[in-house]
C-alpha cells in the first residue's frame, strides 16, 4: 500500500543527501537566493538568445541545430540541481515545466520528472515546535501518538501519521489522521522566490517571441495567486470540503474528512486515507482490480471536473490520488461491466483551479469538435477559449487540423507510438510554419488547466499502455452534446414564448397610446394625423407579424432535429404570419 501524499506534489520519504542544504539555503540569506535565481535565469536566457535567435538569424542555424539536444539536456540538468538545492517554489516551477510535454521538448521534461521524487525531509523538532506554537499546545495533549517519521514530505510542507486523542476521536469518529505541517520559515522563502519569478517574467516580456505568445507577468501572477493559496491551509480544508461536496453523490470519489478542530492556516488535519497509488499496478491487480478499469473512471472524474463543475484538482500526480478497495461492494459480488467495487480518492488540495463559465464552455466545444474530428470545430473552440487572437486568419490551421484527425485520429498512445517516425516528421514539415505564424497565446488561467490535463493524461497512460484518450472523451463528448442540445431546445423555447408574449401585449399598448393620444389635453383631430395613425397602425402590425413569423421559423429549425413533430407544426404556424406581412395590412 502507498502512504497518502498529504504534504503536497512531489513528495518522497527520503531525505537524501541534500537534506540540510535545501533547509539552509532557504531561510538563511534570502537575499542571495533572489540574487542566486536571477543569475540562473540571465544566464541562460542569454545563452538561449544566442544559438537560438541570433545564430539562426547570421546564417547558421545549422549550426545551433547540432547541438540543440545537448544543449537542452545541459540546461534541465542545471535546473534541476538550482531546485533540488534551493527547494521552495522552484521544486514547484520544475514540477510545471516536467508536465509541459505539450510545449516543452523532452529532454527538458525528461530530465525534470526526478524532481517529483527528490524533496528532502525537515527534522522533527522544528516540525513539532512549529505544530505546538500553531494549536497552541504540547502534541502530546492533541494526539495520543504522532510518528515522527514523514510519510510524505514535499516542498512547501510535511505530513506525518497521528493518532487523535479520545475526546476527538469521540467528536469526529476518526480515528488515525495525517498532520500536515508547513516547513518553517516557507512564508520568506516563497515571498522571495516569487519576487525573482516577477522580475523573470518582465524579461522575457520584452522577448518578443514569448510575449506574442504569452502574457508572461500575467502568467507569474496566476502561479503566485496558486502558490500563496497553497501554504494557506485553511484556504486547502476549504477546497477539500467543496470538492467533497461536488462529488456528494458520486460513488466513483472518496474525499478525506477535514479535522477542523485541529486545523490553522499551518497546520491542516485529515482522515487517514492510505490506499493503493493509482499508478501502483501490481498491487492493483493484487486486490483483484484491473487497471485497465480504473483509467477511463480516472478521466472522465477529470473531465466532470473541468468541464462540469469548474472546480478542479489541479495536480492530480499519481501520489495525490489512490485506488480504495470497497468491501462491502466487493462482497455483493457486483458486475464490474457496469460499476466497480473501489472508488478514487483524491487527497491534497492546495492547488486547485477554477474554470470561468465562457472559458468551460468554450473548453466544452474544444471537446466536442476533438471527439467529432471536426478540424473548423477545434479551431473555432480554440478561438472561444482565447488560445487564438480573434483576428488570426485560420483557414491553414483548419486544414493542418483536418488532415491531422484524417490521419491520427483515433489512435490511442500505443498506436502513435508504433507510426513511423517520418510521418509525424513530414507532418510537421508541412504545416509547421503555419503553426508557427500564428498568433498562438496561453491565456493566464489556463496554467492549471493544463497541468491538470498533462497530468491526467500521463496517469491514465501508465495505467493502461493501451489507453486510448479518444475512448474515454467520445461518450463523454457525446452527453456533453445531448446537453447542449437541451440547452438550445430550452433557450429556443423561452424565445418563441417572449416573442409571443410581446406579440399578445402589443397591440393593445398600441390601442392604450392611441387612446391616451385621443384623450390627453391635446386632442388633435385632423385627416392627416388620423390616416398617419393608421398608416402607423398597419406597419406595427405587419411588423409584428414579420417578429412571429421570424420566432416561429427559428424556433422550429431549432427543434426539428430532436422535437421532429413539434419542429414541423412551428415551422407550419410561421406561415400565417408570413402571409401577412406579405398581403395583410393593405386595405386601407
Amino acid at each position: 500500500m502507498a502512504a497518502p501524499d498529504a504534504a503536497g506534489s512531489g513528495a518522497t520519504t527520503t531525505p537524501g543527501t541534500n537534506t540540510r542544504t535545501a533547509a539552509v539555503a532557504g531561510s538563511g540569506n534570502t537575499r542571495a537566493r533572489y540574487r542566486r535565481i536571477l543569475r540562473f535565469a540571465a544566464a541562460n536566457l542569454i545563452h538561449i538568445w544566442w544559438y537560438d535567435l541570433f545564430l539562426p538569424r547570421i546564417g547558421l542555424g545549422r549550426f545551433s541545430e547540432r547541438g540543440r539536444t545537448k544543449r537542452l539536456t545541459a540546461f534541465a540538468r542545471r535546473f534541476h540541481d538550482l531546485a533540488v538545492e534551493l527547494g521552495g517554489l522552484m521544486i514547484k516551477v520544475g514540477q510545471f515545466m516536467s508536465s509541459r510535454l505539450d510545449v516543452l521538448p523532452p529532454e527538458i521534461t525528461k530530465e525534470l520528472e526526478g524532481l517529483q521524487d527528490e524533496v528532502p525531509a525537515v527534522p522533527f523538532d522544528a516540525i513539532r515546535r512549529l505544530a505546538e506554537a500553531e494549536l497552541g499546545m504540547p502534541l502530546e495533549r492533541v494526539f495520543d501518538s504522532i510518528d515522527p517519521v514523514p510519510v510524505a514530505a514535499a516542498s512547501l510542507g510535511q505530513a506525518h501519521r497521528a493518532r487523535l486523542a479520545e475526546q476527538d476521536r469521540s467528536d469526529t469518529g476518526l480515528d488515525t489522521v495525517v498532520v500536515k505541517v508547513q516547513r518553517p520559515g516557507i512564508d520568506a522563502i516563497v515571498d522571495v522566490d516569487l519576487a525573482a519569478l516577477r522580475r523573470v517574467g518582465g524579461w522575457l516580456k520584452r522577448v518578443r517571441v514569448v510575449a506574442d505568445r504569452v502574457d508572461m507577468p500575467a502568467l507569474v501572477e496566476e502561479f503566485a495567486a496558486t502558490s500563496l493559496e497553497e501554504i494557506d491551509y485553511l484556504h486547502e480544508a476549504r477546497s477539500a470540503a467543496r470538492f467533497a461536496e461536488d462529488f456528494t453523490h458520486d460513488p466513483r470519489v472518496a474525499v478525506p474528512e477535514v479535522v477542523w478542530e485541529r486545523t490553522t492556516r499551518r497546520v491542516l488535519t485529515l482522515e487517514d486515507v492510505t490506499a493503493i497509488k493509482i499508478t501502483d499496478v501490481q498491487a492493483l491487480r493484487a486486490a483483484g482490480i484491473d487497471p485497465a478499469h480504473v483509467a477511463p473512471v480516472f478521466a472522465s472524474v477529470m473531465f466532470d471536473q473541468l468541464f462540469t463543475n469548474g472546480f478542479f484538482h489541479a495536480d492530480p500526480h499519481p501520489g495525490n490520488i489512490f485506488v480504495t478497495p470497497d468491501p462491502a461492494l466487493a462482497a455483493d459480488g457486483m458486475d464490474v461491466t457496469t460499476a466497480h467495487p473501489w472508488k478514487l480518492t483524491f487527497i491534497d488540495f492546495g492547488m486547485m483551479g477554477e474554470v470561468p463559465e465562457g472559458t468551460r464552455r468554450g473548453l466544452r466545444k474544444l471537446l466536442i469538435a476533438a471527439a467529432g474530428r471536426d478540424g473548423k470545430g477545434l479551431v473555432d473552440a480554440m478561438r472561444d477559449v482565447g488560445v487564438l487572437l480573434p483576428t488570426s486568419d485560420t483557414s491553414e490551421l483548419e486544414r493542418a487540423m483536418t488532415q491531422l484527425f484524417a490521419r491520427f485520429g483515433g489512435m490511442g498512445f500505443a498506436q502513435l507510438r508504433e507510426v513511423d517516425q517520418r510521418e509525424f516528421r513530414d507532418f510537421a514539415i508541412q504545416f509547421g510554419d503555419v503553426i508557427r505564424s500564428l498568433p498562438f497565446q496561453l491565456p493566464e488561467h489556463f496554467l492549471l488547466i493544463v497541468r491538470a490535463m498533462s497530468l491526467t493524461s500521463g496517469v491514465s497512460s501508465a495505467l493502461d499502455p493501451e489507453f486510448n484518450l479518444w475512448d474515454s472523451i467520445e461518450p463523454y463528448a457525446t452527453q456533453l452534446l445531448r446537453d447542449e442540445s437541451g440547452n438550445i431546445v430550452q433557450d429556443a423555447l423561452k424565445e418563441a414564448a417572449s416573442i409571443a408574449g410581446v406579440a399578445v401585449r402589443l397591440p393593445k399598448r398600441l390601442d392604450g397610446l392611441v387612446n391616451r393620444i385621443e384623450e390627453g389635453n391635446f386632442s388633435v383631430k385632423t385627416p392627416a394625423l388620423d390616416q398617419r395613425i393608421g398608416r402607423l397602425e398597419r406597419v406595427t402590425r405587419r411588423l409584428i407579424a414579420a417578429v412571429l413569423f421570424s420566432g416561429f421559423l427559428v424556433a422550429g429549425a431549432v427543434l426539428l432535429p430532436t422535437v421532429l413533430p413539434f419542429g414541423i407544426v412551428l415551422m407550419s404556424v410561421s406561415a400565417v404570419p408570413l402571409v401577412y406581412v406579405l398581403v395583410g395590412g393593405r386595405r386601407h
